[in-house]
C-alpha cells in the first residue's frame, strides 16, 4: 500500500479504520479534521485513514471504504483517533496495538470515540488513567481492564495525551475539544458553526438526561433562563436567582435543571464562565483580574477553574491564542 510522508506545516490525524467499522463513529474525525475550512480563515488538518485489514474497508452496513492507508502512516501522527471497536469483546490485533503503543511513546495524542476505548486499554495506555466510554459497555471495559477508573457517566475524559470518548455524538465533543485546545475557544467554535452543532458541552456532562427532548414545544423549559444566564455571567447568580427567572422553586428548579441539562446549575454556570474568560483572554486585551470580573469569577476563583477544566493558567493560554483571532470572510 502507497505510504505519504506526513507534511511538516500540517497537524496530522490519522483515524484507524478497520472492517465493520461503525460510518458515523468514523466520519466524526473525519468531519471535523478533515474538512477545508481555509474560506473561513481557518487552520486546517491533514486527515489520513489508516487500515487494521485489507482495503477496501467493510463498514457495519455494507459500503466499502477505500482510498486507505497502511498502519505505517501511526508513526508520523500528531494525533491517532480510534473509532468505536468492531465488538468491544473482539481481541486487537497485535500489529495495532503495538503501533499505537509506539506512537505513544514518541508522544503522539491518542483518542477514542465509543468503544475504541477497548483497543486503548488492550494496549494498557489506560492503565491508571480516568476513561469513559458508550454507558452500554462501560461496565463490560471496568471488568476486562480493572487497571482503567471508568466513568460511566461523562461525554469525554481529557487525560492530557489520551482522550476517550462516549458513544456517537460525543466524539463530535471530544474531537472539538480537540480543536479548542489546539487552536483556541473561538476557532473551535466557528468550527462547530460550520457543522451547525453546539459549539461546547463540558466533558463532564452526563451522556444521557431524563428528558432528551420535549415531546412538544413549551414555554416553561428552562432555556429562555440559560440564555440570560449566559448574557449575565458577570452577575451574582444563585439557583434562587435563576429559579425565580425561571418562575420555579429552588428544588424544582434544581430537579429540572438536572432533568434537562444533565449537570447541576452550579457545574453548568463554572462551565460557562470558563468558556466566556477564555473568549475575552483570546478576543480582548483585558486584564485578567477584568477577565474575571467579567464573567463572575474572583482572579483566584478564575486560576482554579480556569486550570481544573482547560488544564493551563489564564495567562498562559492567553498567550498561546491570543494572536489567533481568525474571522468567516465576507460572501
Amino acid at each position: 500500500m502507497r505510504y505519504i510522508p506526513a507534511m511538516a506545516s500540517l497537524h496530522t490525524v490519522v483515524v484507524v479504520v478497520f472492517h465493520d467499522v461503525a460510518p458515523f463513529e468514523m466520519s466524526v474525525p473525519c468531519e471535523v479534521f478533515g474538512v477545508d475550512r481555509s474560506d473561513m480563515g481557518l487552520p486546517n488538518y491533514r486527515l489520513v485513514l489508516a487500515a487494521v485489514d485489507p482495503p477496501p474497508i467493510r463498514t457495519s452496513v455494507g459500503f466499502l471504504v477505500d482510498g486507505v492507508h497502511s498502519l505505517r502512516v501511526l508513526s508520523r501522527a500528531d494525533t491517532i483517533v480510534v473509532p468505536g471497536w468492531r465488538h468491544s469483546f473482539d481481541p486487537v490485533p497485535d500489529v495495532l496495538l503495538r503501533a499505537l503503543q509506539r506512537a505513544h511513546d514518541r508522544g503522539a495524542r491518542l483518542a477514542s470515540v465509543c468503544t475504541g476505548s477497548f483497543v486503548l486499554a488492550a494496549a494498557g495506555l489506560l492503565d491508571g488513567k480516568r476513561a469513559t466510554t458508550h454507558w452500554m459497555h462501560a461496565a463490560r471495559l471496568q471488568a476486562m481492564y480493572p487497571k482503567v477508573d471508568v466513568d460511566p457517566a461523562v461525554l469525554y475524559v481529557d487525560e492530557g495525551s489520551i482522550l476517550t470518548s462516549a458513544g456517537t455524538a460525543a466524539g463530535i465533543d471530544l474531537c472539538l475539544h480537540m480543536v479548542r485546545r489546539d487552536h483556541g475557544a473561538e476557532v473551535a467554535n466557528l468550527f462547530a458553526r460550520r457543522m451547525v452543532v453546539p459549539p461546547h458541552r463540558d466533558g463532564g456532562q452526563a451522556q444521557f438526561v431524563e428528558t432528551p427532548l420535549p415531546a412538544l414545544p413549551h414555554h416553561d423549559g428552562l432555556g429562555p433562563t440559560l440564555e440570560w444566564a449566559v448574557r449575565h455571567l458577570g452577575q451574582d447568580l444563585t439557583v434562587e436567582r435563576l429559579a425565580r427567572r425561571a418562575r420555579l422553586s429552588p428544588r424544582t428548579f434544581a430537579r429540572r435543571f438536572k432533568a434537562e441539562t444533565g449537570t447541576t446549575p452550579l457545574q453548568w454556570l463554572l462551565s460557562q464562565r470558563v468558556l466566556a474568560a477564555q473568549r475575552l483572554l483570546e478576543s480582548s486585551d483585558l486584564p485578567v483580574d477584568r477577565v474575571a470580573d467579567a464573567v463572575g469569577f474572583g482572579p483566584a476563583t478564575l486560576r482554579l477553574h480556569f486550570g481544573r477544566v482547560v488544564g493551563t493558567s489564564p495567562t498562559a493560554y492567553r498567550s498561546t491564542f491570543r494572536q489567533r483571532d481568525p474571522q468567516p470572510k465576507a460572501g
